[in-house]
């Protein structure tokens, strides 16, 4: 049976346990508590009587915090069980589990309780085979506290256990010898702390119980504030309203403030890309424009302070370049993996001047984009002084560090993902489709940007005519006949790299593709080698590198989609644009929860059900978000000067929709749409 993960998470921290609420270390999963890419806990392991427990039910309250009832033994003495326990687990600035046990009998118990904690330290990157670490341990009896350290040079992490309950402290863990009156109850609070908290040298546990009492109300009344502010959705279908919700909660979760001086910004995910990931937040934030708008100015500014402004080989860093990743942990500090500051994608750098255009067409935020205007002329810049790489005007990649970077430095990293059909890899430096079409959207929006609001006519016109020249290449070097379609990618001496993959969606995102081959692009994408039922494929079956449980070369991102769907309605293909919604949006109902990462691309018709892959995330900012993005592109939002246009085209069956409360530059609009039926033609609104 396939083992149960629970999680909590608070900013960029989080812990993951099993279905009782266990920790141990798995190579598979990062199980225990993390945070900023350090396990402060491996292990946390509660027994009764040395029995470990059995679940019962579970009260998930928030995504930070969460409830298991639990009883000692097996199965067969559920039924009359006489003690059970529960654990209320919380995580904020640091994290709590309060421990109740109760005594069902009407005769006295004497129980042992113990609670197994240890640390090994380990690097978010490491967890399929943690290093030995020398883990420094002092026991507090008097102050009823555990503490791990660990040392090594300038990097130093520490986590202290403490108990409000008397208890005997060991070098492994916790025991509480108890008494429980008939029908009684004995409860302790474990406090844990990471880093900074518990060193200045007094009890803190009195104060910690307070202090962790106003945080979770504040927590709880940011997420309130946060799910009121966005527009409300009201639907036919239940699940669409209850769907809405839970992603709008996942977005709230999944923010974290990197520096004490900022605001929350989105991070990638659970577990493996919880911090700053360039691509993955602006791209969250673009899909959000219509609902969450306050998560974009702080990522700009952000992604704007950490620019690039040197020439570094070892974390592929120039003048210009935006942020792949920000990372914390003891590999990232020691230059074990890609640095601290890592700058390996070609796709940020562009979607950099993207968002800070989407953003003001919608909020009509010309303040933001006057301060910008600095980095936003060096991103543009950047794409032909370092992004041209062999003179030809396409934008390329080409990792400069080949012992720790990254390969493939577009959405699709992994490293057998641009591949010819037969199998072979592409020629560096790779200059993949979906990279032209963002540098042609960029340039386009970045004259926008000078001659409204830069007051560089010049400038404009320069970066005008740079888009119709990449345009004409582009449609002249890219297409391919015989196939109806466009290359996935270059090399460097032009040969196309003929593999069929979603990526050809993204072009339609962007408007590079000529309007007579959109019915072609669009064809394909919803063609059988393509399409599974579920989504678009990342790469078409009948190809040799075709694999369906391969992120890049065969599964299915609901990320990927939303771009697709979204393309698919700028070129006016609204059949095409549902019928891949819908199937995104049948993920999401028959998952349940959290739409993950990626699912498996096999046919529809031969699994009936979504397969998830082991490695997927869940939540992940940027797929939680394509649901509220293709709901937007849906219901056909498009900003127009000063107005909201609503032009909706819902898939069959999806009823009638409202989204009230449309925040923007017009200040508040609502939108209605139904689903038409197949003779019903669409009429474009304009909503003040």
């Amino acid at each position: 049976m396939k083992q149960e993960w629970v999680y909590v998470l608070a900013g960029n921290a989080f812990a993951i346990s099993d279905a009782q609420g266990d920790m141990e270390p798995d190579p598979q999963v990062p199980v225990g508590l993390f945070s900023f890419d350090t396990r402060f806990l491996s292990r946390w392991v509660l027994t009764v009587d040395g029995e470990r427990l059995k679940a019962l039910s579970r009260d998930d309250m928030s995504h930070f915090d969460t409830r298991f009832f639990l009883v000692p033994g097996t199965a067969s003495h559920y039924v009359d069980a006489d003690v059970s326990v529960i654990r209320h687990r919380s995580l904020d600035d640091s994290f709590t589990e309060r421990l109740t046990v109760l005594n069902h009998s009407a005769q006295p118990a004497e129980l042992v309780v113990r609670m197994e904690i240890g640390n090994d330290f380990a690097d978010i990157s490491e967890i399929s085979q943690p290093r030995r670490r020398d883990i420094a341990i002092d026991v507090d009896r008097a102050r009823r506290e555990l503490r791990l350290c660990y040392r090594r040079e300038r990097f130093g992490r520490d986590v202290v256990v403490s108990s409000t309950a008397p208890a005997e402290i060991d070098r492994n863990g916790m025991t509480f010898r108890i008494r429980v009156e008939p029908n009684g109850q004995w409860e302790t609070r474990l406090y844990v702390t990471m880093v900074g908290l518990g060193e200045h040298g007094h009890d803190m546990r009195a104060d910690l119980t307070t202090y962790q009492q106003h945080v979770r109300v504040r927590m709880r009344d940011e997420l309130r504030d946060w799910l009121d502010r966005a527009p409300r959705l009201v639907a036919e279908d239940d699940f669409l309203t209850t769907l809405y919700r839970d992603s709008l909660g996942d977005l709230a979760a999944l923010r974290y403030e990197p520096l004490s001086s900022t605001v929350p910004v989105p991070v990638g995910g659970l577990p493996w890309a919880m911090t700053l990931v360039g691509r993955d937040a602006m791209i969250s934030c673009l899909q959000t424009l219509p609902f969450t708008p306050e998560l974009a100015p702080p990522t700009l500014r952000l992604l704007a302070l950490l620019q690039g402004g040197r020439l570094d080989d070892e974390h592929d860093e120039e003048p210009g370049k935006i942020l792949a990743a920000l990372r914390y942990g003891e590999a990232a500090a020691f230059g074990e993996q890609p640095g601290a500051l890592y700058y390996g994608a070609a796709d940020t750098t562009p979607l950099f001047v993207i968002l800070l255009d989407e953003y003001e067409r919608w909020s009509g935020d010309a303040e933001l984009v006057r301060q910008l205007r600095h980095p936003a002329r060096m991103a543009l810049d950047w794409i032909d002084e370092y992004g041209d790489l062999t003179g030809d005007g396409y934008l390329r990649y080409l990792c400069r560090d080949p012992r720790n970077g990254t390969v493939n430095q577009c959405w699709k990293d992994s490293p057998g993902a641009i591949v010819h059909r037969d199998g072979r890899e592409a020629g560096l430096p790779r200059a993949t489709c979906e990279l032209q079409g963002y540098a042609y959207d960029a340039k386009r929006r970045g004259a926008r940007l000078a001659r409204e609001f830069w007051d560089d006519p010049a400038y404009a016109d320069q970066l005008e005519h740079q888009a119709a020249q990449l345009r004409q290449r582009f449609n002249r070097d890219f297409w391919l006949p015989q196939r109806g379609h466009y290359a996935l990618a270059l090399e460097p001496d032009g040969t196309p790299v003929e593999t069929l993959t979603s990526n050809i969606g993204h072009l339609l995102w962007s408007g590079i593709v000529d309007d007579d081959r959109a019915a072609a692009v669009a064809d394909h994408l919803v063609g059988p080698e393509l399409f599974s039922g579920w989504g678009v494929r990342t790469l078409a079956a009948g190809q040799r590198p075709y694999n369906p449980l391969g992120s890049h070369v065969g599964a299915v991102w609901p990320s990927d989609n939303s771009l697709i769907v979204a393309g698919l309605r700028r070129y006016g293909r609204e059949e095409q644009a549902a019928r891949i919604a819908a199937g995104v949006l049948d993920v999401a109902r028959t998952i349940g929860g959290s739409v993950p990462e990626v699912i498996a691309g096999y046919p529809r018709q031969l699994t009936t059900f979504p397969v998830q892959l082991p490695a997927a995330g869940r939540p992940q900012a940027w797929s939680s978000a394509a649901l509220l993005m293709m709901l937007a592109t849906l219901l056909g939002l498009e900003p127009c000067g000063e107005n909201l246009l609503v032009d909706p085209a819902l898939p069959p069956g999806s009823g009638r929709m409202e989204l009230l409360d449309i925040p923007g530059r017009w200040g508040l609009a609502d939108a209605y749409g139904r689903d038409r039926g197949p003779r019903e033609r669409s009429s474009r609104r304009r909503l003040h």
